[in-house]
């Protein structure tokens, strides 16, 4: 099943790529759940790059997360370790990334996604929960 979740998660990002300029319109007049745009800096070209990406909350704190392999944005996060949140309607804000190891922290975040993210992410994630926790990548977020 996980050569099933390889395959799904990258065509179904590249699917919401092509909606980016719809998504880029309502978001930044309306919001959307709890969509915030992340800005890195590319690892090779040094430009600025935004994904749209749910900011999840556990308690006190704010996380990103992606639910397979690594790609653009966590590849990028991983060699810079900062980047930007734009929230809908806010200044941007700089932030540091801590990656999740496996455990008790990592898990409630990967249970957050269920709950938090819009329809249809959350049911996406619980569908590939098994995989999700595999190979899933995730970021505890800290004002820089």
């Amino acid at each position: 099943m996980d050569d099933a979740w390889h395959a799904f998660f990258p065509r179904f990002y590249r699917f919401l790529r092509v909606l980016d300029p719809l998504i880029t319109r309502w978001w930044r007049r309306f919001g959307v759940g709890n969509t915030v745009a992340f800005v890195t800096t590319g690892r090779r070209t040094g430009q600025r790059r935004t994904t749209f990406l749910g900011l999840l909350r556990v308690g006190d704190h704010e996380y990103l997360g992606h639910p397979d392999l690594p790609c653009a944005w966590t590849l990028n996060l991983d060699a810079t370790g900062r980047g930007e949140i734009e929230r809908s309607g806010r200044p941007p804000e700089r932030v540091v990334a801590t990656l999740l190891p496996p455990g008790p922290e990592r898990e409630a975040v990967i249970r957050a996604t269920f709950r938090q993210h819009p329809f249809p992410g959350n049911v996406i994630y619980w569908l590939a929960r098994r995989h999700v926790r595999a190979v899933g990548r995730f970021y505890r977020i800290e004002p820089a």
